[in-house]
């Protein structure tokens, strides 16, 4: 492509006897570049120190050498166009300059170039032929130069970008893990993840329920991470970013965990996934995005089925002699019971059964229970192993 640019054919086309007339005005007409760079873009009005301005001062020289050796060589130099201005881009890019200053640069020097050229080609007497291919060779020239440039500068900008999501990944990972990271460990890495580490966060637990699923547009200080097993995300404002995932999440599942100081973030996580697994196994119910904060006592009765086992054999023993259905029934009337204070029509307004049912069951379980209906401490367990066993539709066997 270089030794068959537009740029160069129309240089080559010119005569070999202008370049060498032209030769003694470069560094001229580079000075005159620098000027009017300097002069027009905001961004370049200041002195080009260091390797910066090492970069760009070569450059413009560089295109003002490379043009003259094009006219008496169409393969002159042809490595060096790309190479050099995709380097300017890079450069450009690294010190924090903006591509658009970056193009406006390069239309101020291509203006700048036309008007010493024609100033020259009018004062040599030039055919008029020659300085309008003169003047579609610089603009040519620019275009092209200018293509390599924002090429370096995007893929810089990608591949910072890609070593920046790497170091959040990473830095997602110290702050979620288990054991604890080290603070000192956590800030380093959150400076060179360019984040700043919040007191409190929440963390976020997802589940993508398509194949094809759009990621929100989610605040910069939000650390994403959706292409592990469990995808999670920690967001330091949970005000802001929970209803963007409300609004914008229609292919995900979200559970969000308890807001906790930094160095929790592990436990709201834990807290979040297990939400997610009772949402998932239908034990609790709620739209898109489920919030722990609702459902605290559904997940402290079903955080441990073993002890839950334990505890309902020794509560609720005396239901052992019963047959299934019998202990359903008798299951739901003590729950009842026991969250209407023993009031007998509450009971049959909340079982929707006739009063005189309530007081048959009621008899029945106090054979079955004795004095423990009338013990605070035995009530409370009572009422949590029911509690828990309506939530799994299980019996107490």
């Amino acid at each position: 492509m270089a030794g068959t640019s537009q740029a160069r054919r129309l240089w080559f086309s010119l005569p070999a006897e202008l370049a060498r007339r032209f030769r003694p005005h470069a560094d001229r007409l580079a000075t005159k570049i620098l000027d009017e760079i300097q002069h027009t873009v905001p961004e370049y009005a200041k002195p080009l120190e260091g390797q910066f301005g090492e970069v760009i001062v070569r450059a413009i020289e560089q295109a003002v050498l490379s043009c003259l050796d094009s006219i008496e060589d169409l393969q002159a130099a042809q490595d060096r166009w790309g190479k050099m201005f995709h380097e300017v881009g890079k450069r450009v890019y690294h010190d924090g300059g903006s591509l658009n200053s970056l193009q406006a640069a390069y239309r101020a020097g291509g203006q700048a170039a036309w008007r010493y050229v024609s100033g020259f080609g009018q004062s040599m007497r030039l055919p008029v032929p020659m300085l309008c291919v003169s003047a579609e060779a610089i603009f040519a020239y620019v275009d092209e130069i200018s293509s390599y440039s924002v090429e370096g500068y995007t893929l810089a900008q990608a591949r910072a970008t890609g070593t920046l999501e790497r170091r959040r990944h990473r830095l997602l990972e110290l702050i979620l893990a288990t054991p604890p990271s080290s603070p000192s460990a956590v800030s380093s890495m959150a400076r060179a993840a360019q984040w700043d580490v919040p007191e409190w966060v929440t963390v976020v637990a997802l589940e993508p329920l398509e194949e094809q699923h759009f990621v929100p547009p989610l605040s910069e200080d939000v650390l994403l991470d959706l292409e592990g097993a469990e995808p999670c995300l920690i967001t330091p404002v949970p005000a802001r970013d929970i209803p963007v995932l409300e609004s914008e999440m229609p292919n995900w599942r979200a559970a969000v965990g308890p807001r906790v100081r930094l160095t929790d973030a592990a436990t709201s996580l834990y807290w979040a996934r297990r939400t997610l697994e009772l949402v998932r196994a239908g034990l609790i119910s709620g739209g898109p995005v489920v919030h722990s904060s609702d459902h605290l006592t559904t997940l402290w009765l079903l955080q441990d089925r073993f002890l839950l086992e334990e505890l309902s054999s020794r509560t609720l023993a005396p239901f052992a002699s019963l047959t299934p259905k019998q202990q359903l029934r008798l299951a739901e009337t003590l729950l009842a019971w026991l969250k209407c204070n023993g009031n007998t029509v509450d009971i049959a307004r909340l079982l929707d059964i006739h009063p005189q049912t309530v007081r048959y069951r009621v008899s029945q379980l106090t054979e079955l229970f004795g004095d423990r209906l009338g013990e605070p401490e035995e009530r409370l367990t009572m009422q949590i192993a029911l509690e828990a066993h309506h939530l799994l539709g299980t019996r107490p066997s």
